[in-house]
Parts: structure tokens; sequence; C-alpha cells
């Protein structure tokens, strides 16, 4: 069937689908787009495709009525079951197959989605299938005359889970107590398979039934207040360090012994200098909004940093272009070359987790090595007219500028140690400032700088800013 292009482009994001069930994604949406898809797939040479599914309540449905679209077209499908994004990519690139995992990631519950990819975990992104995919469900999806496609059941997560403990090296470690805050989210799944069977860790774990309502808070501990209940977790246990996870688990966030949150920059700076321990020389890849400590400590170690745009499609295409080793983004994505480019939190968490039980200091010592500049974190602003505002931004600092340039958004060089990105949101009426500087008193005069233009041409500050979180 032809759908109204207003009504499918509300639901076609730059990296995946999504929107409010019911009302934006139903069935008969699932199953159109697995028509599409798998239709672009076949097209590609591929004969069956895998699908997994997070613990939301309309995740099972939506995913049987995506299967049944791709059956429809003549491919085979492999379900394996509840998931983890980064667990569907584990699939996609044993089985050498696209495919599909259903998700809203971090969103509140009443959100649905679709995060696609090619054989090999390659990315689905706007300029590399969901235009086409856009197309055909607009112009309503062509049928198959030969043979429908079979379906078959497969469990992956214990061959997940010693996938990436083959890729780290976990012996010799002293005791950890680990603590988890899954938020009822997928890694109350995945983590007991992955560092269950380590003997060096035990595992505390916080929220980690399946609950696709997030009856304690939201999974998204991008937003510093959904950490407190770990960050109190770990003080009331003594764990030696605590994880948190996003709705689908492709996310890691850290915090010290002490409940401090760790950034996920210097989580980047430190599995890059583990990465390249093992391969001197090797290509990291960080996004323009990671700390600048980055690709300094990546030149010290003897490593070639290169910059990206924000967003995995992009740093996913630079992992292939450039055969990184590791890729690390400031929203605590972190990708690697061990595993076909994509991103997995859990990886990340192990490679964290090597590193603290290898040596005896404290977590928030071993941090501070990969920590050189304080960050304002990420800071949103609402929005009528986004020029506007970067254009009255600019001209507000003059002469003060040093250079700017515009891979993403604007990012501008103060030349006092100093910098900025503001870029605007790919999906919602948002301007988003990120601000670096040697000390906080530097990045907070920035931040107040910018806000004010900002409001002077009517925008809204969404919320304080959050050193913590930086």
């Amino acid at each position: 069937m032809s759908r109204p292009a207003a009504a499918v482009d509300r639901v076609i994001k730059a990296y995946d689908i999504r929107g409010l069930v019911g009302t934006e994604i139903d069935e008969s949406l699932a199953a159109d787009v697995g028509a599409a898809f798998a239709r672009l797939m076949r097209g590609e040479g591929s004969q069956r495709l895998a699908i997994g599914h997070d613990m939301r309540d309309s995740s099972p449905a939506l995913a049987a009525a995506f299967a049944g679209g791709v059956i429809a077209q003549g491919l085979d499908v492999v379900r394996i079951g509840l998931a983890s994004t980064d667990q569907l990519y584990f699939a996609s690139g044993m089985l050498d197959c696209p495919g599909a995992m259903f998700t809203a990631s971090h969103n509140p519950a009443a959100y649905n989605g679709i995060k696609m990819c090619r054989a090999g975990a390659k990315p689905v992104g706007q300029d590399s299938g969901l235009a086409a995919i856009r197309e055909a469900l607009i112009t309503g999806v062509a049928g198959y005359d030969g043979p429908p496609g079979t379906t078959t059941d497969r469990d992956v997560l214990d061959d997940y889970g010693a996938f990436l403990r083959s890729l780290v090296d976990m012996s010799g470690l002293r005791p950890l107590r680990v603590a988890v805050d899954a938020g009822n989210g997928m890694a109350g799944h995945t983590a007991p398979a992955v560092l269950g069977p380590i003997d060096s860790i035990t595992l505390l774990p916080l929220y980690f039934e399946l609950d696709g309502t997030f009856p304690n808070h939201e999974a998204n501990p991008l937003d510093p207040t959904n950490l407190k209940d770990l960050q109190d977790y770990v003080r009331a246990t003594g764990a030696d360090i605590g994880l948190a996870f996003d709705g689908d688990a492709d996310r890691c966030f850290v915090v010290d012994e002490r409940g401090r949150p760790v950034s996920p920059s210097t989580v980047t700076a430190l599995v890059a200098a583990r990465e390249l321990t093992r391969e001197i020389g090797a290509t990291v890849i960080h996004n323009l909004i990671t700390s600048r400590a980055v690709p300094e400590l990546v030149l010290e170690r003897g490593g070639t940093p290169v910059r990206s745009r924000v967003g995995h499609s992009y740093i996913k295409a630079l992992m292939a272009e450039t055969g990184a080793i590791f890729g690390g983004e400031h929203s605590a994505h972190y990708y690697f070359r061990d595993f076909w480019g994509a991103d997995s939190g859990m990886l990340a968490a192990l490679y964290v987790l090597a590193a603290l039980g290898e040596q005896q200091r404290p977590l928030s010592e071993l941090a501070a090595d990969y920590q050189r500049y304080e960050s304002s974190g990420e800071i949103n602003f609402t929005v009528s007219d986004a020029t506007a505002s970067v254009d009255a931004v600019l001209k507000s600092f003059g002469s003060r500028i040093h250079s700017i340039d515009h891979l993403d958004g604007v990012t501008v060089d103060l030349g006092d140690g100093s910098w900025f990105n503001l870029r605007s949101s790919n999906t919602e009426p948002l301007l988003r400032l990120n601000v670096e500087g040697r000390c906080a008193e530097d990045v907070d005069a920035v931040v107040q700088h910018i806000a004010a233009q900002i409001t002077a041409t009517g925008g809204v500050r969404e919320r304080a800013s959050e050193r913590a979180q930086q």
C-alpha cells in the first residue's frame, strides 16, 4: 500500500525509523518496511535476514509483522528474539546477513522503532538505504512472485557473550565489584551473559527486570538525573565501578567508585590507548564533540586520529574507509574494528574493566590519566530559527574567533584553550551546544555568553549544564 509522504517522513529519522506506537508506527507499517528492506537487500544478493527485539510491549508484534513482510519478498528470517542492539549486530556479523532490531533505544515507553543494517553490521542510514525505503513506502512496495522465505529461531546470546570476552583479555584481574544499572532495559538480559562468567567480577545488578514501561527511571543515562540511582548504589555497595546502559544496551556510561561519572571522552581515550598498544600507528575515529584530549593522546601514542561528524553512520563509514581500529563518540557510542566496525557498549565496558582490574588504583585515579580539560556537557536550546541564533552567536564573538569550521554545525576555536560546537538536531527544533576549556571558569563564561545570545533571539535553554556529564 502507498502511504502519505508526511506520515512517512515523521518516522524516518537520520539513522533509523522511530515514532509513537499506534499513531505513527504500527504492524502494517512494520510489514511494509520489512518488505521494502527485504526487496532492497535481495537486490544486493542477500538471502536471509536476522531480526531481534527489545523488551517493549509492542516489540514482539512489530517484529513479527516485519518478518512477514520479509518472508513475502522471498528472504528467509532468522529470529534471535530478545536482544540488545549490539547483539543484533553480532548476529549480522556472525551470520553474514542483514539485520533489523526493534527498539526505540532510550526513548520513553510509548515509542518504538527499527534499526537496520546490512550484512556484517554495515550501517543503513539516509544515504545508504533509508531514502530508498522511504520512496518504497510512499509509492507502495512492489510484490514478489517467487516462493516465500522461511523462518527459523536461533539463540545467539551465549555466542555473543563468548565472542566479546574473546576480544579482551580478562585473565589475572584483581577482584572487582561491578554495579550495573540496566534501567529495566536489555542490559538486564545481556550483562549476566557477558560479565557473569568472568571469575574476577562480582555483578551487582540494579533494575535488571525487563520492563518496557521503565518503572524506575528512563533508560537514558545521557540525562544525569537517570544516573542518580546508580551513583547512590555504587556508594552504598562499595562497588569499584558502576555501568549504566540505555534501553537497547548499545551505549555504556561509567561511574567511578565515588559515584562520579567518567565522561565518554575519557572512556574513548582510555580504550584508544589500549587499542594502540596492540597496533601501533592505527587509526582512531573521534567525533568533533569529543574532548581534544582524545586526538592529543592518540598522537602521543603513535596513532592517527581522524575527526568525524556526529552520528553512527558517519563513524561507521570512516571506520570502513580508514580501517580504523576504534572509534568513540561523546554520546557513549564506541565502535570496534573487531566487532565489524559496529558499536558495542558492552565491549567498551570490558575494556574499562580490564584496565581497572589489571592495576591497583581506584577508577577515579585511573580516569584522571585521560582527562585534561573541563567540559559543559551537551546543552540544548529550543529555537524557532536556528540560523539566526547561530549567526548571532558568531557575530557576538567577533575578533575573538581564532578559527571556525563547518564539518557539523559550527566549531569555533577561541584561541585561548576554549572551543565550542553549535549544531542543529537532526530530529528536533534544537540547537545543541558543547563547550570545552582549560578550566571550569572558562567553560562557564563561554556557555553564559552563548546562552545569552541564543536567548536574545528567542531560544529557550532546555536544561542546565551538568559538569559531571562531560
